[in-house]
């Protein structure tokens, strides 16, 4: 046998055994917390069902809310409100891991760009706990100026945290450096989600209170713009290029798609009944929206602007992380 048919065997076996474990050609997984029920759905974005629910046995906890995801796609962090911690989730295993004391009230986490430190928001402490993720220990516990922090954002390089105060209206600026609050930015009413652009220059805070969305400048931190959305604009994602920034409307039951160019919305797509957080898929071509009052995530397609399906999940998702 020649050297060209051995190698083209051993290809052809390599190629089989990836097939067989599933790790070839694998479609990204959209991860669904469901907060009254305790689960997280997954669901397969080739074919848009859910395929399999974590943990394989009983629950994470009695109130489970936001999730994230390791850059290596191997570890699922979920916020378990109820016993004042973030889950360690062993995906491949289906099963928690450890449990990580934040403190009081977590609600938002996010994990740092370079994937070492995970930033929860503690609402009832009025502080954003700071978690090693190679030690899985709190390292630091920074308070914030206002009150009943919910959401925690990086910037696109690790410099800044934002988290955005439900109570107090306003969205503390953290340097992560320093672990200090340098900042706070004044909002119109009450902000909930937050996104910046790719490049880091604009963070976008959606008002839930006054129906907009805010465009602000990312180190004076100047509010540019204020963009009209729909009645309880509550949570926000930039697309992969920051061409397109999507809001979830609760009250409307729709997410408006802005295009970022000129600050004006160019589509409005219908979805379930309280639309809040969304994730991406890599490719960018489509959306996925958790609907807490409709147990379901809404699918929209971003090239055509319009909703493909709706998936039934668990009851009242709280968002979507895609992986």
């Amino acid at each position: 046998m020649n050297t060209r048919k051995i190698a083209l065997k051993k290809i052809t076996a390599m190629l089989a055994i990836l097939l067989a474990s599933g790790t070839a050609f694998a479609s990204p997984l959209a991860y669904v917390p469901n907060e009254k029920d305790g689960t997280v759905s997954v669901i397969d974005t080739s074919t848009d069902t859910v395929v399999k629910t974590l943990p394989k046995k009983g629950k994470f906890g009695k109130k489970i809310q936001a999730v994230a995801m390791s850059p290596d796609g191997t570890k699922l962090y979920v916020v378990v409100r109820d016993k004042n911690a973030v889950a360690v989730v062993d995906i491949a295993k289906g099963k928690q891991e450890r449990l990580i004391k934040v403190g009081d009230e977590p609600e938002g986490i996010d994990i740092s760009p370079d994937g070492k430190i995970l930033a929860a928001c503690l609402e009832e402490e009025n502080a954003v706990s700071f978690v090693d993720l190679k030690t899985n220990k709190l390292v630091h516990t920074s308070k914030t100026q206002g009150r009943n922090p919910e959401h925690c954002v990086y910037s696109p390089k690790g410099e800044w945290l934002l988290a955005s105060n439900e109570e107090s209206g306003n969205v503390d600026v953290i340097d992560v450096a320093t672990h200090k609050s340098v900042h706070l930015i004044q909002s119109t009413k009450h902000p909930r989600g937050v996104g910046f652009s790719p490049d880091g220059k604009l963070a976008y805070i959606a008002n839930e209170a006054a129906n907009l969305v805010e465009v602000v400048s990312v180190g004076d931190w100047a509010i540019l713009h204020k963009i009209p959305v729909g009645l309880r604009s509550n949570g926000v994602k930039v697309s992969q290029d920051g061409s397109r920034l999507y809001v979830s409307n609760g009250g409307d039951h729709n997410v408006s798609i802005i295009d970022t160019a000129n600050n004006t919305i160019i589509a409005t797509v219908p979805v379930g009944e309280r639309p809040w957080n969304m994730a991406l898929t890599p490719d960018g071509k489509k959306l996925y929206v958790a609907n807490g009052r409709s147990a379901s995530v809404s699918v929209i397609d971003t090239v055509k602007n319009e909703k493909i399906t709706d998936i039934p999940v668990g009851s009242f998702p709280w968002g979507v992380v895609i992986h």
